[in-house]
């Protein structure tokens, strides 16, 4: 980090200012998304919408898959219209959408149509982030920089945490917001129109290094700097870092389907930890527990989870600077990282072991297996920032948007594998067999999906005849 500290000292440090934007509305982004998951409990009571579970999993269902084809379609219209537009009309579909969703009453099928919309629109958030920082980063700070936006889906799933169980209680009968709106509804309108603060500032600040050199905002050392990779110096120049390229010529490259696997095989991991945590907790400690105690051990938990994966999704991202800094090619560097943090989740295969220390339902079994967790989980955010990274590695900047949102496809589509292998283990398996499996399915998953990768892509070759 020092090296990072040196660097801005000498030539400027504007670019972080896009890190944060990025960050923010990955926040904002995955505060939206986590909305429903903690009005899970609402939804599914009596007093509440009167939903059953499989009820709740069509509408989780209907995100996912929205959310992964779209992103195919998504990625390829932001490397057309460009990165402020690409995110600005991205954010302005999934709030909108968001704000719907408060007026839907109980009906499954309306909320079904507003998360279809709301999938559509989120699947623009990381195209269109790796994308930027693709524009505004040289290839050694790429990893950290994604690391720190991409902490914010963390951060939005803490805030969560607390915001919709206060809106619930703030707003509930008798006592509705301008005497017309309920807590669940005032959760989605409140995070919608969080996106819409976020934009004013977007489209205030946002444009290209170019632009910003000719408006004397950052300096020339800083503009060369931020190009100074050859590939990316000689595309600045000529121009050609500019428009769009075949989403299905994309397909024919290995560089392509190396990304595709990375996240195929990976993403669906950081769903399992996101939607079965609580499920998780509950049902290995919280038997014995009264609904007080069992929600506060359930908030607990998530809260260090999702903290400690934030400091692994920013420190992740700063190994390939530090093995850049001392002479490693970027393809080296990257990958080296990648299988380092790959290693780690191999820890997972510890956690029922870990969590039976001390008899069933204990405070030290409990301590473990969550401090396991939250390390395989920093595992996985470190893995993402680097894993996003190598998209434009091996691609010019116009097409980052296109494979990055094939990618992410590819990630869904895991996800959702993932999703339905662990509902079948918790349902025909039980807590401890079901879990047991799941866990060793995540241990192994990332270095899987280090050898693909390695397999399709043995030695970096930039793509250059696009």
């Amino acid at each position: 980090m020092a090296d990072v500290k040196t660097v801005t000292e000498k030539i400027g440090k504007y670019r972080w200012t896009f890190a944060a934007l990025l960050l923010f509305s990955t926040t904002i982004n995955y505060m939206d998304r986590n909305v429903i998951g903690f009005l899970k409990d609402y939804m599914c009571s009596p007093e509440g919408f009167g939903w059953s579970s499989q009820d709740f999993s069509y509408l989780t269902s209907i995100f996912t898959l929205f959310y992964a084809g779209f992103t195919l379609v998504a990625g390829w219209i932001i490397d057309k219209v460009g990165t402020k537009i690409g995110l600005a009309a991205s954010l302005i579909l999934w709030s909108v959408a968001g704000i719907l969703s408060a007026f839907m009453g109980k009906s499954l099928v309306a909320h079904c149509v507003a998360r279809s919309l709301f999938g559509a629109g989120e699947a623009g958030n990381f195209p269109s982030s790796i994308k930027a920082v693709a524009e505004w980063f040289p290839k050694k700070e790429r990893a950290l920089a994604t690391g720190i936006f991409n902490s914010g889906s963390n951060i939005g799933a803490m805030i969560c945490a607390i915001f919709v169980p206060w809106c619930l209680l703030t707003w509930g009968d008798g006592n509705e917001a301008f005497g017309v709106f309920h807590g669940w509804q005032m959760a989605f309108i409140i995070t919608g129109l969080l996106g819409f603060i976020w934009l004013i500032f977007w489209g205030k600040i946002y444009k290209s290094p170019k632009q910003k050199l000719a408006e004397g905002v950052i300096t020339q050392a800083e503009f060369d700097y931020i190009n100074s990779d050859a590939d990316d110096k000689a595309a600045a120049e000529s121009g050609d870092d500019q428009g769009s390229v075949s989403w299905g010529k994309m397909l024919t490259y290995k560089q392509t389907w190396s990304f595709a696997v990375g996240k195929f095989l990976t993403d669906g991991i950081w769903w399992f930890l996101l939607f079965w945590l609580p499920t998780y907790v509950k049902q290995q400690f919280c038997g014995d527990m009264s609904a007080d105690d069992t929600a506060y051990t359930v908030m607990i938990t998530n809260f260090i989870v999702f903290g400690v994966a934030i400091v692994g999704s920013v420190y992740g991202g700063s190994i390939p600077l530090t093995l850049m800094n001392k002479g490693w090619e970027t393809y080296k560097a990257r990958m080296t990282s990648l299988l380092m943090i790959a290693v780690l989740p191999l820890l997972l295969l510890l956690t029922q072991t870990a969590a039976g220390v001390g008899g069933v339902g204990s405070m030290t079994g409990l301590v473990l297996a969550i401090t396991i967790i939250s390390l395989a989980g920093a595992a996985h955010q470190a893995w993402s920032a680097n894993l996003f990274s190598t998209v434009s590695d091996m691609f010019p900047k116009k097409a980052v948007g296109t494979v990055t949102g094939i990618g992410t496809a590819m990630g869904g589509l895991g996800g959702v594998l993932v999703q339905l292998l662990a509902g079948y283990c918790d349902g025909k398996l039980g807590t401890q067999l079901g879990y047991t499996v799941m866990f060793s399915v995540c241990a192994f998953a990332y270095l899987l999906a280090w050898g693909g990768m390695k397999l399709l892509v043995p030695k970096f070759q930039k793509i250059t005849d696009l």
